[in-house]
């Protein structure tokens, strides 16, 4: 008589569970959102809607593909361009069913539209009037979060990145070498604890080339801090691509024999619980059982043997197929660099940085970010300095470390950080700046332990501290820079607290006569970044002034304008401070370490310069020139400020759940 285990109904449960959430879209594909743009409209009975119903009718005779792409009327004055793609690890008969159920909802939802997307849980279709196939398309984009938080946020934040990383390196080698018609799209499983993994899938269409995914998928990883830190799930979804990861596996896995429970084991072979004369196992039976367990051997030692092999060529392929690098990196050397920018004067030799850092100790190491590590050193002549490293993982690769030389070489102001040399050998990439004693103004808002050592008379000189460095950037410098990445981590304190700003790699520089630039890859970091730059990658002197806006607003607040949202004041930082401003409570905004020593006609002026520098409308927010005038003067006259960008007003809410219960969705501004 078999014993009865107690665990394994639980196990059984959640195994059911599972097969379920994998297994309920297959009778209804799970819809997600609908753009259609309401820009430009095609009449009835036009040449294009006729060149639409044909394209729509063609996805349905094709679902059955992964992926489909074609136009219709191409040698018309009203083409229409469209693919559908579908998830890769749907069925066909799934796929079909997927996109016939968007051809309709589209039909119904956009009928006049010359551009819209679809998005389902298993397929993605979408149209327009202009070809952009082959072309990484970001927007409109859709961001989908588990309401859920985690425990160790941080922790967890840094495993979501390194997996997505890790995925995203390893499926760039997949298809680098494959141009277009490749399937693009991976998954894979995260040990959290012995009792819970976290699951990761990336895909991109498979009309982009290798790079194009690349950058694509990047871009969406690098949004998940901004949309998602701290949750349980969170999706990005681009027309181009998409990225998730859950705690629970959402995406088909392949199927594996479970272990037999410990008590339910099988009867042994002279058990009298069957007929006599059945206990003998067939011959072919045996075969088989033999050659399964000598495959299953030679699997496992070509396993081990790639694994060894992958391991020691680890490093070596990254730096071969990351895009970020250029062939020859390894070989680059300091004096190659001194050569092409016009900086031997500032060259340091890595032994002299390293001695002066003793070997990068760790009780040397003051900061770290995305970048690598800041370490304390101590030159030979008692001088010390910052010595900044590079991470060989950064995404910070030689261009923007040569940017960062070349900028801050050329840029002296006493509100932006003196660089005093750089250093690289081999993968080592090093600058050396002046040492801020107080590192960075981060530290001073967020520290709750800190906080209060910030008055309002040093807070005010931070904030015109940032505003005149900005100018010097924008108007006064012999170069017209604008920095890209402007937020707290990257103001550097010095021994008076005089705020440096620091950080060129991500800056660019405008012509003369320059005054708006645009990018397909948008670098910065979400939360400070203008809307017009984080959504169309449109970026001008307008997109440092938003950073500035959402940097004094913190300042005054003591809050964290990206960990703000889904809090019960307001969605963001700038739609609470609009809120107050409107209700004439604005007072309630500055954060109460500040009441005692402010004037409060003062910290109301600049609250109301932080509202016009955040208006959404960039032509609308002040120039540095005049923030720095009305920061200097209370006699200057202030203009009302708008509507701020991202306030609650621009989120589109969705009252749905997915087919599991547990992911609820909402959908960042377009």
């Amino acid at each position: 008589m078999t014993s009865f285990n107690p665990f394994s109904l639980p196990i059984l449960f959640l195994s059911i569970l599972t097969f379920l959430s994998l297994t309920a879209h297959a009778a209804d594909p799970v819809y997600l959102n609908t753009v259609c743009e309401n820009t430009t409209f095609s009449a009835n009975n036009s040449i294009y809607q006729s060149n639409l119903k044909s394209l729509l009718s063609s996805f349905s005779s094709n679902a059955n593909l992964d992926f489909y792409a074609t136009n219709k009327g191409a040698n018309t004055s009203d083409p229409v361009y469209g693919p559908s793609n579908c998830r890769g690890d749907v069925t066909p008969q799934h796929c079909r069913e997927c996109v016939e159920a968007a051809v309709k909802e589209l039909t119904n939802k956009c009928s006049r539209e010359k551009v819209a997307v679809i998005w389902y849980d298993e397929c993605v279709l979408r149209y327009s009037n202009r070809s952009f196939f082959s072309t990484v398309d970001e927007a409109p984009r859709l961001v989908l979060l588990n309401t859920q938080n985690v425990t160790d946020q941080d922790k967890f934040n840094q495993l979501v990145n390194t997996s997505m990383i890790s995925l995203l390196t390893d499926l760039a080698r997949e298809i680098s070498d494959v141009s277009t018609g490749a399937k693009k799209f991976g998954t894979r499983q995260v040990n959290i604890s012995a009792f819970q993994k976290l699951y990761n899938l990336l895909q991109c269409t498979p009309d982009l080339s290798g790079a194009d995914c690349y950058s694509c998928l990047l871009d969406a990883i690098n949004l998940v801090p901004w949309c998602c830190g701290g949750k349980q799930g969170g999706r990005i979804v681009f027309p181009s691509c998409n990225i998730r990861y859950e705690l629970y596996p959402f995406y088909r896995m392949v199927a594996t024999a479970p272990l037999p429970s410990p008590g339910l084991q099988p009867p042994p072979p002279d058990s009298d619980s069957g007929p006599k004369g059945k206990g003998k196992i067939s011959p072919v039976i045996i075969i088989a059982i033999v050659v399964t367990i000598a495959a299953s051997v030679v699997l496992v030692i070509l396993a081990y043997c790639f694994l060894r092999r992958r391991a020691r060529k680890k490093s070596d392929a990254i730096n071969e197929e990351s895009p970020k690098q250029p062939d020859g990196f390894l070989n680059y050397h300091a004096s190659e660099i001194s050569a092409d920018l016009g900086v031997e004067s500032l060259q340091f030799d890595f032994v002299t940085i390293e001695a002066a850092t003793n070997k990068f100790s760790d009780d040397n190491k003051i900061g770290e970010g995305g970048f690598g590590k800041v370490y304390k050193g101590v030159l030979l002549d008692g001088k010390e300095v910052a010595v900044k490293r590079f991470s060989s993982k950064s995404l910070q690769g030689l261009e923007e470390f040569k940017n960062e030389i070349t900028l801050i070489a050329k840029l002296q102001h006493r509100n932006l950080v003196r660089l005093l040399g750089f250093g690289i050998e081999g993968e080592e990439k090093l600058l050396v700046y002046e040492l801020m004693p107080n590192k960075s103004l981060d530290i001073f808002i967020f520290d709750s332990k800190k906080r209060p050592l910030l008055d309002w008379k040093t807070c005010h000189n931070i904030i015109s501290g940032i505003a005149r460095g900005l100018l010097y950037l924008h108007e006064d410098s012999r170069l017209k820079i604008i920095h890209r990445d402007l937020k707290p981590s990257n103001v550097l304190l010095d021994h008076d607290m005089v705020a440096k700003i620091s950080d060129f790699g991500m800056a660019r520089i405008f012509y003369e006569k320059q005054n708006i630039a645009n990018t397909k890859r948008v670098v910065g970091t979400y939360g400070y970044m203008a809307p017009e730059y984080a959504m169309e990658g449109v970026f001008s002197v307008k997109s440092d002034v938003f950073s500035f806006g959402v940097i004094l607003l913190e300042i005054i607040s003591g809050k964290k304008n990206s960990r703000f949202y889904l809090t019960e004041h307001a969605q963001t930082l700038l739609a609470y401070a609009w809120r107050l401003w409107c209700e004439d409570k604005v007072l309630e905004f500055v954060d109460s370490f500040l009441i005692e020593s402010c004037l409060t006609s003062e910290i109301v002026r600049c609250i109301h310069i932080g509202l016009l520098c955040v208006q959404e409308d960039p032509q609308d927010r002040p120039t540095m020139s005049t923030v720095v005038a009305l920061l200097g003067s209370d006699s200057i006259a202030i203009p009302k400020p708008k509507h701020p960008a991202f306030s609650v007003a621009k989120f589109i809410q969705m009252d749905e759940f997915s087919v599991n219960e547990l992911s609820f969705s909402s959908i960042v501004p377009q």
